[in-house]
C-alpha cells in the first residue's frame, strides 16, 4: 500500500447530493463527484489487509485495492485498465450499485469503510473525460455467430465479452433503445441514459450489431435463431411483476410500477405519452407497495411529478437501526437505509398489508390496510398474522405496485424454446457453464438467476460469454 497509515490519518469523505430543494426540480443526476485530489486521499484509506474482503463482497470481483492504490499514486490510467480487466461498464456499477463491497471492508467494522463505489466511479468518469476509452475490436474474427437475447447490463457484457473475443455478435432488444431496465425502470436521475448510449457507440464499433425493437418470440420465432446462429444466450431480464390480488384491484389508478417508471423515463429522453395513456402523480396522494429500490424510484419520480403526497409501504418490520458487527460482518446487513428518493419527503410504514381498495366512478380513492406482527413457527419459520382492530384507510389517487419480479416473462420465448426452468420459474443454468437444457443456449443475469442487482448481472454475462466461447472454440478455452 502506498500509505499504511491512511486509515489512521485520513477521515471518510464520500460524495453528497444536491439539496432537495433542488433537485426535485429535474431529472439531472444530482450525485455532486469529489475532486481528484480528494478521491486519491481515500484511496489512501485503503488497508493492507491480510485477506481483502472487499473482493469477497464484489460480484465482479474487482481488484478493489490495486486501484485504490493507483488513484492515491495518481495514476489514473492504469486504475481504469485494472478496473475494466473486471468490470465492463464501471459507470453503472458507480453510480447505482449498493456497494457490498463498503459493507465487506475492513474499515467497516467501525462504520468507515473506503468510499469504493466513489472512487469506481471516479476512475471511470475521469477515463471517459480524458478520452482513455476506445473501441477494443478483435484482431482475429473466428467465424462463429452468435445471438443474445437482451440487452440489459448481463446481454451487454456478454455481447462486448464475445465480441472481442472475435465472435460475429447480435444483440436483440425489444424495446427502440438497448439497456433494459437500466434505461426504462432506472430514472434519469439516478443515472443518465447518455451512458448506456455511450457504451452503445463503443460496442457497436467493436462489431456487435444491435437490432432493437425486435421482440424474439413474436416478431421472430425464437427456433429461427437457433437455426440460424451457433450459440444463443437468454439474458431477457426478469419481467414478471408479483401482483396484489385484493378487492379494487382493478380500479383505474392502480398500475405496476414499471409501467409508471417506464413512461417517464420515456418523457425524458423525448419521447411522447398519449394523454389517454398516461400515468402521472401531479397532485395526487401516492401509495407506493414495495419498500426496494424500485418502490424508492417510484417516490423520486412521484415527487418531481408534483405530487400531493407520498407515502411509501411495507409488509415487513422495520429494519434495525444498526446491524450487529460480529453477526453480519463482512456479508450485506439488513438495517435501516434511507434512499436518496425517500429523504425527499416520503411518509415510510412497516408491517402493513394492504386489504383492498375502494374506488369513486371507477377510480382509485381510498386504500385499506392493516397491521401486520411477525413470528416464528415452531419450525422456527416467520410467519404473518394480522394484528385485530388495527385496520386503517390512506387515501390513494395512485397507487404504484412495486412488489419486485417472480421470475421472466415465459410466455412467448421460453415457451416456445421448451426450455427447462427452475423451481423458481427461472431459466435453468448453472453458474460454471451457464448452458440451459437446449443445445447451444445459454441464460444469464436475472432471467437466470431472478430479480437481482445490476452488478450480479454485469458478472453473469461475462461468465457467460466464457462458457460461450469455450463452446465455440470445442473447450479449447
Amino acid at each position: 500500500m502506498g500509505k499504511p497509515t491512511g486509515f489512521k490519518e485520513i477521515a471518510r469523505q464520500d460524495r453528497v447530493y444536491a439539496p432537495v430543494e433542488q433537485r426535485i426540480r429535474h431529472y439531472d443526476e444530482f450525485v455532486l463527484p469529489l475532486t481528484d485530489s480528494e478521491l486519491g486521499a481515500q484511496g489512501a484509506r485503503c488497508m493492507d489487509c491480510g485477506i481483502p474482503f472487499c473482493h469477497q463482497g464484489c460480484p465482479v470481483n474487482n481488484v478493489i485495492p490495486d486501484w485504490n492504490d493507483l488513484v492515491y499514486h495518481d495514476s489514473w490510467r492504469q486504475a481504469i485498465e485494472v478496473l475494466h480487466a473486471t468490470n465492463n461498464f464501471p459507470e453503472f456499477t458507480g453510480r447505482i450499485c449498493p456497494a457490498p463491497c463498503e459493507a465487506a471492508c475492513t474499515l467497516n467494522i467501525d462504520d468507515n469503510p473506503v468510499t469504493i463505489k466513489s472512487i469506481e466511479c471516479g476512475i471511470v468518469d475521469r477515463a471517459w473525460k480524458e478520452g482513455w476509452i476506445k473501441p477494443q475490436p478483435a484482431s482475429n474474427k473466428s467465424g462463429k455467430q452468435v445471438a443474445v437475447v437482451g440487452s440489459g447490463p448481463a446481454g451487454m457484457a456478454c455481447a462486448q465479452q464475445l465480441a472481442r473475443a472475435g465472435h460475429e455478435v447480435t444483440l436483440f432488444e425489444k424495446e427502440d433503445r438497448i439497456g433494459g431496465l437500466m434505461r426504462y425502470g432506472i430514472p434519469d436521475f439516478k443515472m443518465s441514459k447518455a451512458l448506456i448510449d455511450r457504451r452503445a457507440e463503443q460496442m457497436a464499433a467493436e462489431g456487435v450489431k444491435i437490432r432493437t425493437g425486435v421482440h424474439i418470440g413474436k416478431d421472430i420465432p425464437a427456433r429461427e435463431l437457433v437455426d440460424d446462429y451457433d450459440a444463443v444466450v437468454l439474458s431477457g431480464g426478469s419481467e414478471h411483476p408479483r401482483d396484489l390480488p385484493v378487492p379494487g384491484r382493478d380500479l383505474d389508478g392502480i398500475h405496476f410500477a414499471m409501467d409508471f417508471l417506464r413512461q417517464q423515463n420515456r418523457r425524458v429522453a423525448g419521447d411522447q405519452v398519449a394523454d389517454d395513456e398516461a400515468i402521472l402523480a401531479t397532485g395526487k396522494h401516492v401509495i407506493v407497495i414495495g419498500g426496494g429500490d424500485t418502490g424508492s424510484d417510484c417516490i423520486g419520480t412521484s415527487i418531481r411529478q408534483g405530487a400531493a403526497s407520498v407515502t411509501q409501504l411495507e409488509i415487513l418490520p422495520r429494519p434495525p437501526e444498526k446491524e450487529n458487527k460480529g453477526l453480519t460482518w463482512p456479508n450485506w446487513p439488513n438495517k435501516f437505509r434511507t434512499s436518496s428518493s425517500q429523504a425527499e419527503g416520503a411518509a415510510r410504514d412497516w408491517c402493513v398489508a394492504t386489504q383492498a381498495f375502494v374506488g369513486e366512478n371507477g377510480a382509485v380513492k381510498t386504500l385499506k390496510a392493516a397491521r401486520v406482527d411477525w413470528k416464528k413457527d415452531d419450525k422456527g419459520a416467520w410467519q404473518m398474522e394480522t394484528i385485530p382492530g388495527s385496520e386503517f384507510e390512506l387515501k390513494a389517487d395512485l397507487v404504484l405496485i412495486a412488489m419486485g419480479f417472480i421470475h421472466p416473462v415465459h410466455e412467448g420465448m421460453l415457451a416456445e424454446l421448451g426450455v427447462e426452468l427452475d423451481g423458481r420459474g427461472n431459466v435453468q443454468a448453472n453458474t460454471s457453464e451457464y448452458h440451459t437444457s437446449l443445445d447451444k443456449v445459454f441464460a444469464a443475469g436475472d432471467m437466470r438467476r431472478g430479480q437481482s442487482l445490476v452488478v450480479w448481472a454485469i458478472r453473469e454475462g461475462r461468465q457467460a460469454a466464457e462458457s460461450v466461447d469455450r463452446f465455440l472454440n470445442g473447450g479449447a478455452r
